[in-house]
């Protein structure tokens, strides 16, 4: 599949190291058709711990060498750690070999302009259109550039994120803090962050192989050891990231699982306190982080899903933080992307700060319960699920911005087809879990109707 941001397929199936070289070659042309003749080019390229991430890599590689194209090596490092080393090292683009949450037989190519953002829309279609007719900028030997390696993403990651939190305060607190790693790309840098911040650190699935231990994306069914350990080891807090680390998903001190939502919605609470402001969310984020925002006299952005459109958002209205509800944390300050170390330092900052507790801090938030549900469909049958919701709902307050969303005075509800797969996601946020499951019901029984008649 190739969206906005890259790519992703499945080992042994649809990705290939025919398809990741000729994807990689056709953002070595698009670069070269963009700059002036003569014009060398630099691309830095991660990866996260997937067992296919050394052939993804050097297929990608070796196409962006055969190009022209002067590639800097990091090795595995978190989605967060290429973009922040994209303005680092000034280079006119980046490419990480992730999947993000998807299983282990899944691979992608992730694409970073020189901003470290996602390419506009029209770029990344300009990309994907040279991938489709298979052009390439190849050049003779005279003009190969070796590859190189860098080796600083991590203690550069680190250093960046605690230039922003009161290291000496969080240190005293001697935080006992249970981390599962998935095995993924954040094992190191985020095992140093903690040590740094003081923290006894309980590392579970600590070892960048890409072995998942469960399912990668941190959701409560997929966290229930890390619930346990956390109540186990009588820890202050449990932090779960995905494999490329640019998620962030909480456990209380109870060893309940608080959720992907909480994460912005927490780091919001703590830096908007600090910094009045403009905060962006995507539409499907909860309305939590609304009422942080109007305590903190700040206000509230929404966008299509999409961590791009997040930031580009951010950019535009100079925010000061920003993400979307499934556990993405964005300070732009330290880098223009999801950032799960930027979410851990936050929130212990947020603790450290006020004395309290997880469980007491999110007492203190109003509470509503998200419903999702999602079902495979066809883009163009959920363009149409999306026109009959819009007649279905038509008297209501609606958004259509990114499919549909409809609000209500006590909750909101949003239908839209997913960027990555081939499915429609509907998303309810009301006061009560009854309240949620009538609307999404009720949407429900709109796309039912609506696909019964092709």
């Amino acid at each position: 599949m190739i969206g906005i941001s890259g790519m992703r397929g499945t080992i042994g199936g649809s990705l290939t190291p025919a398809v990741v070289s000729r994807m990689a070659a056709a953002l070595a042309a698009f670069l070269k058709s963009r700059g002036k003749p003569g014009q060398k080019f630099r691309v830095v390229f991660g990866r996260d711990s997937r067992p296919s991430g050394p052939w993804v890599r050097d297929a990608a590689i070796a196409a962006l060498v055969a190009s022209g194209i002067e590639v800097t090596d990091l090795d595995i490092v978190s989605t967060p750690g290429v973009a922040m080393m994209v303005r680092h090292l000034n280079a006119d683009a980046g490419i990480i070999a992730t999947a993000s949450h998807n299983p282990i037989e899944w691979n992608g190519l992730k694409f970073l302009n020189r901003e470290a953002v996602a390419p506009p829309p029209a770029d990344a279609q300009a990309i994907a259109d040279l991938y489709h007719s298979n052009q390439s900028a190849y050049v003779p030997v005279e003009e190969l550039v070796l590859s190189k390696r860098d080796t600083q993403t991590h203690a550069l990651h680190v250093k960046r994120v605690l230039e922003h939190v009161d290291v000496l305060g969080i240190s005293s607190k001697r935080y006992k803090v249970v981390l599962d790693s998935v095995n993924g790309a954040g094992c190191v840098s985020s095992a140093t962050m903690l040590s740094k911040l003081g923290c006894q650190l309980i590392h579970l699935n600590g070892i960048p192989d890409g072995r998942f231990p469960h399912e990668p994306e941190p959701t409560e069914k997929n966290l229930v050891s890390l619930s346990e350990e956390t109540r186990r080891h009588h820890a202050a807090v449990g932090f779960a990231q995905d494999p490329d680390a640019d998620r962030l998903a909480i456990v209380d001190e109870t060893g309940k699982y608080i959720g992907e939502e909480y994460s912005l919605v927490l780091c919001a609470k703590w830096l908007l306190y600090r910094r009045p402001g403009i905060t962006v969310a995507n539409l499907s984020s909860s309305r939590m982080l609304d009422d942080v925002a109007a305590a903190n006299k700040s206000q509230v952005i929404r966008t299509p899903v999409g961590e791009a459109n997040v930031i580009q958002a951010m950019l535009a209205h100079g925010a000061v933080i920003g993400g979307e509800g499934n556990g993405g944390v964005i300070d732009p300050r330290i880098v223009p992307g999801r950032d799960s170390l930027v979410g851990m330092a936050y929130i212990l900052q947020l603790m450290a700060a006020t004395n309290l507790s997880i469980s007491q801090i999110v007492a203190q938030i109003p509470r509503y319960e998200i419903v999702k549900t999602k079902f495979p469909c066809r883009r163009e049958d959920a363009n149409r699920v999306v026109v009959a919701m819009k007649k279905r709902y038509a008297s209501e307050k609606i958004d259509v911005q990114d499919g549909i969303r409809i609000d209500w005075p006590n909750a909101w509800l949003h239908a839209r087809p997913s960027n990555t797969e081939p499915i429609m996601r509907i998303i309810v946020e009301a006061p009560d879990r009854s309240t949620a499951e009538k609307l999404i019901g009720e949407a429900q029984s709109v796309v039912q109707e609506t696909l019964a008649h092709p």
